[in-house]
């Protein structure tokens, strides 16, 4: 069974407790890796304009100018929403000026030229710079690579949904996997944000339609990080996708017999996966991911829609199932 959650009241914080003074964010020589970082920047005809620690944890950063046709946005991210390019294009060229620098790192060997470095969270930014024609963006860039597998917690350019979670999560799992497939899942924890996602992902690669969020809630409690090697892992939950596109199809079903009898509700799956979500008395441990599906695959089974009060449904809307 899933471990039960247990919440931790945080300590207060003294002000101006943490992290270093102004004084010290520059006062220190930059490590090697840094230079390197700097020459790497040159060579890709981009401008070093300030090298400094990061306040708060002391992480080495270079704010640099680069030629925006040398950044291209990691692999792994949601897709493109033309939408949100089009808005940034708009308030970009209204205001004049572009004040958020994107996030970079030294592209892996082997990146197609001309692109030098990776942006994990400047996919609509870097676009819209492009689009207008830009020439350069600027950027924060790490000489820490791995942070362009941390895109989940930073990605703060617009509200992801499920299904743009759970897609960057898998793509994350499955380019991880490719690095080193024998590194336990669960030692990802803070690249993949939530074992769920991964597996709400591998559902969605195989259903772009899969509506991943109404089964999210019952997921997150019971689908934690599995102890066994990353590519083993992404096995396992490709089989529990497989297993969660069945229950859908059957939700589906139960849907169509709700509408034949003329209920017509928004959250009409909602309402039939919270009926099919087993009861957890409060303070007890969720069922572990696997059992989580059987249980639910079984009501679903004999899940009869003739039964079911229109107040149900209704109540289910208001309360914003």
């Amino acid at each position: 069974m899933a471990a039960g959650k247990t919440t931790t009241r945080r300590k207060k914080t003294e002000p101006a407790s943490r992290g270093l003074s102004a004084a010290e964010v520059t006062a220190s020589p930059a490590p090697g890796e840094v230079d390197d970082l700097e020459q790497a920047i040159t060579r890709a005809d981009g401008r070093v304009l300030s090298i400094y620690r990061e306040p708060l944890g002391g992480s080495w950063l270079v704010l640099a100018a680069l030629p925006v046709e040398r950044v291209a946005p990691t692999p792994f991210q949601r897709d493109l929403s033309d939408a949100h390019v089009k808005r940034l294009e708009d308030v970009i060229a209204r205001v004049g000026i572009f004040l958020d620098p994107i996030v970079a790192v030294s592209a892996p060997e082997g990146t197609h030229e001309p692109v030098r470095f990776w942006t994990p969270n400047g996919l609509h930014r870097l676009s819209a710079l492009k689009r207008m024609g830009a020439r350069t963006v600027t950027a924060l860039v790490s000489p820490d690579p791995q942070l362009a597998y941390r895109i989940l917690a930073l990605n703060t350019e617009k509200a992801h949904n499920t299904k743009e979670r759970a897609l960057e999560a898998v793509r994350m799992a499955d380019g991880l996997a490719e690095l080193d497939a024998t590194r336990k899942e669960s030692e990802f924890a803070l690249e993949l944000e939530d074992g769920s996602l991964v597996t709400l992902g591998c559902a969605y690669q195989e259903k772009k339609s899969f509506a991943g969020g109404a089964y999210a809630s019952a997921l997150k409690q019971s689908d934690e990080f599995l102890d066994q090697p990353i590519g083993q892992a992404l096995e396992r939950r490709r089989a529990r996708a497989a297993r969660l596109l069945t229950l859908d199809e059957r939700v589906a079903e139960i849907m169509a017999a709700l509408k034949e009898r003329g209920f017509d509700s928004p959250y009409l799956r909602n309402f039939v996966v919270s009926r099919i979500r087993p009861f957890r008395p409060r303070g007890q441990p969720a069922p572990d991911a696997d059992a989580l599906l059987d249980q639910m695959q079984e009501k679903a089974a004999k899940f009869d829609a003739g039964k079911v009060k229109s107040d149900q449904v209704a109540k289910a809307a208001g309360s914003g199932e």
